[in-house]
């Protein structure tokens, strides 16, 4: 690749930054049908044809967002490896998705507005939460493995329900409901304990 080349891919990529970081400050101000591509594209200082040659829609576009939150997510799972009882190491792993929610809450809105009007978005919404599957269900096979839970079900069954229990809860957060935070940070973990390690373990 020459210089020219070099330069030509960096400045797309500011443009792209540009926009998401535009977007971004637009949907902490307002919903996402409230924004509009020219708004977001002003924003960026670029034109309303380079939004469109990165994204074709802001849904998209959000979809792109949210790839920091794919991150913090991984990293909250990681913390069913850590230390504690199984309850103590559950619990970790649902409050960090809940911090991650806190620091993000426009995404997380704005996601599930995207991903009610296009198909793209919720098969990549639906595709980065099964990308977690085998991780929990390697954590599952490892802790029957070691006798710290019993055998059952298949584990990547378990693991897709578990995970599509946290999106539940995650919406729940977004769109309220009738539980608090720390209602559903209980009956949240001892679903996932009782799944994997049985009644007795907390």
């Amino acid at each position: 690749m020459t210089d020219a080349q070099v330069g030509q891919v960096a400045r797309g990529d500011r443009r792209r930054t540009a926009l998401l970081e535009a977007l971004d400050q637009h949907l902490r101000e307002g919903s996402l049908d409230s924004i509009n591509i020219a708004d977001i594209s002003r924003s960026a200082g670029v034109t309303r044809s380079a939004f469109y040659f990165y994204f074709d829609n802001k849904a998209a576009a959000v979809a792109a967002l949210m790839n920091e939150m794919y991150d913090e997510s991984m990293v909250a799972t990681d913390l069913l490896r850590g230390d504690g009882t199984p309850a103590e190491r559950v619990e970790g792993m649902v409050r960090g998705l809940f911090t991650a929610w806190d620091r993000h809450e426009h995404l997380y809105r704005a996601m599930y507005d995207a991903r009610a009007t296009s198909t793209t978005v919720r098969e990549l919404w639906d595709n980065d939460r099964e990308s977690f599957v085998p991780v929990i269900a390697q954590i599952i096979d490892a802790e029957r493995a070691a006798g710290n839970a019993p055998a059952g079900a298949d584990s990547s069954h378990l693991a897709s329900v578990l995970l599509e229990l946290n999106d539940r809860m995650l919406e729940r957060l977004a769109l309220g409901g009738p539980l608090g935070r720390d209602e559903l940070v209980d009956a949240v973990v001892t679903v996932w304990v009782q799944t994997i390690y049985g009644e007795v373990a907390r």
